[in-house]
């Protein structure tokens, strides 16, 4: 073996074994935190490397040092320090480091597709065409849009001065906020991981990203790539669950990114206040689908299954939540909706490849309270089968279910969509805006007193008109919630300012200095600084030759 140039060998603390025999070691300690046990990745190599190298005989105190059991605020406080100092040296600052650092995750992605496609398999059984589409596909989009546009992101923004600073100019600086959190959602693991990512990159701040625990792939694959592909000593991940979440809540971060659900939002903003640190908060709610008559009912109705059951089987955030339709086209779109799932997913949709699964058993029971409520339960008119061991639900739809019913109060997350009818399409504004604001809110139709209407009057995250989900998909506009739904917005440029500050910046010399700034007060500088004030160039003449009271 010792001829050998590159030889893994994984160990646990608990199982180190003196067989080996190899003169020295470079350790590579990846602390996987599952059910609190800790594995160490330890790699041999030819004794003759000029890698750094570490005695053997030194390998049993590295091994001590690594088996604390679980991360605790110690660990991330220390982790926190070390990526200060990496951005106070002011490395992350420079053009050369952003691109280098965003090609690195350029690299990443495409490199390692099928390490991807297979870790959203185990996690969510999420199907390859949306992995390499809406993950891989999306992620690099982004990626290439920084690096193609950084410079002029990062150039300084020119800015109008007034009369009274003349003679000045003046800027706008957009400068790094330091070392920020990023926790990210398990529905979509590595495009909202990384998706955040490019931008506090790109802005040139230190990263610390959380990925979920309950996409343990990927979480697992994302830890071992961007070891690989990206700056070590200014971007870390932090595996774990809410132990170690909370450790890092408890440190004082530049910023905190969150996607995720309301209820550990509030509990990340309340981390965030102790420090006043600033929150980027990507949350979710009830997207309403607004489906008036005298559409094209066929194309309606593929958007709407694209983007309920197309996406990660309803387990997206802007997935529409739920339609609302008058009760005389309600049976016509029922008929189009039906005819188009068979059409997508057969006659046995539990058996469609084409269709995520639930992510775990904990959000199967959650749904299926939903469903076999008593309220409800008599209300499904397609779908509802189920496949518990293998945690699949087909697509379910439901017609008219009370609006107290649990599956009308909370964001359902799941393959289920309910229909409310009502007298008048216009009444479904009212039962919109009765409750808390979405994420994105959705409207078919031809009527464009409707849409300007809708436009106005729906305070949402986004919105789309004929379609449902691709405000996602184009990076020239925000995307973030308003009230409940969140906090905040990314994508594209927009993403590079989440993660910066805009710095005013006000250049002056040393001549034009006005004595009338200065003391003794007289009236005649009153007037004139009020006209200069006012603005009105009549004004300060008028001031000027004493013609104005002061």
């Amino acid at each position: 073996m010792s001829h050998s140039p590159h030889l893994s060998v994984t160990f646990s603390v608990f199982l180190l074994s003196s067989q080996v025999r190899f003169s020295h070691l470079e350790v590579d300690i990846r602390r996987t935190y599952i059910n609190r046990r800790i594995q160490l990745q330890v790699t041999t190599i030819h004794t003759k490397s000029r890698r750094l190298l570490l005695p053997l005989h030194r390998f049993s105190s590295v091994l001590a040092m690594a088996a604390k059991v679980g991360f605790d605020g110690e660990d991330a406080g220390a982790l926190v320090t070390e990526l200060r100092a990496s951005f106070a040296s002011s490395k992350t600052r420079s053009y050369e480091w952003r691109v280098s650092q965003l090609n690195g995750l350029l690299k990443l992605a495409t490199y390692h597709e099928a390490e991807i496609v297979d870790a959203l398999n185990s996690d969510l059984s999420k199907p390859e065409f949306e992995t390499l589409i809406y993950e891989i596909g999306m992620l690099k989009s982004s990626c290439k849009l920084a690096i193609k546009q950084l410079k002029s992101w990062m150039k300084p923004e020119k800015a109008k001065t007034s009369i009274t600073t003349f003679p000045s100019s003046a800027e706008i600086v957009s400068e790094p906020l330091g070392v920020v959190l990023i926790i990210s959602a398990w529905n979509y693991p590595f495009l909202l991981s990384l998706d955040p990512v490019v931008g506090a990159i790109a802005a040139g701040n230190a990263v610390v990203l959380k990925p979920s625990e309950l996409a343990p792939a990927t979480s697992s694959l994302l830890a071992k790539l961007l070891g690989e592909y990206m700056d070590s000593s200014s971007v870390r991940v932090v595996e774990g669950a809410v132990a170690e979440t909370s450790a890092l809540l408890e440190q004082k971060w530049d910023k905190i990114c969150y996607t995720g659900n309301g209820r550990v939002g509030r509990i990340v903003m309340a981390s965030a206040a102790k420090h006043l640190t600033p929150v980027l908060l990507e949350l979710g709610g009830k997207s309403p689908v607004v489906v008036d008559s005298g559409i094209n009912l066929q194309v309606a109705s593929r958007r709407i299954i694209a983007g309920k059951w197309g996406c990660n089987n309803g387990q997206a955030c802007i997935s529409p939540d739920y339609i609302l339709t008058t009760k005389d086209f309600a049976s016509k779109l029922v008929d189009a909706l039906k005819s188009e799932l068979e059409n997508f997913y057969g006659k046995n949709p539990l058996q469609s490849k084409d269709l995520s699964r639930i992510v775990n058993s904990n959000h199967y029971a959650r749904l299926t309270k939903l469903l076999d409520e008593d309220k409800v339960s008599g209300k499904v008119i397609h779908g509802g089968e189920r496949d518990t061991s293998n945690l699949r639900i087909a697509p379910t739809i439901l017609l008219d279910v009370p609006q107290d019913s649990l599956i009308m109060q909370e964001e359902i997350f799941g393959p289920l969509l309910p229909i409310i009818t009502v007298d008048k399409i216009e009444d479904s504004f009212d039962l919109i805006t009765s409750g808390t604001k979405p994420l994105a809110a959705y409207l078919f139709t031809n009527n464009q007193k409707l849409k300007d209407h809708f436009v106005r009057n729906i305070s949402a995250g986004g919105l789309v008109i004929n379609d449902t989900t691709i405000h996602l998909a184009v990076p020239s506009l925000p995307f973030g919630g308003v009230g409940e739904s969140g906090m905040g917005a990314y994508h594209g440029k927009f993403s590079f300012e989440a993660f910066s500050h805009k710095k005013a910046v006000v250049y002056r010399g040393f001549s034009g200095d006005a004595s009338v700034r200065y003391p003794p007060y007289t009236k005649g500088k009153l007037r004139l600084l009020k006209a200069l004030v006012g603005g009105s160039l009549l004004g300060i003449i008028r001031a000027l030759f004493g013609w104005s009271k002061a």
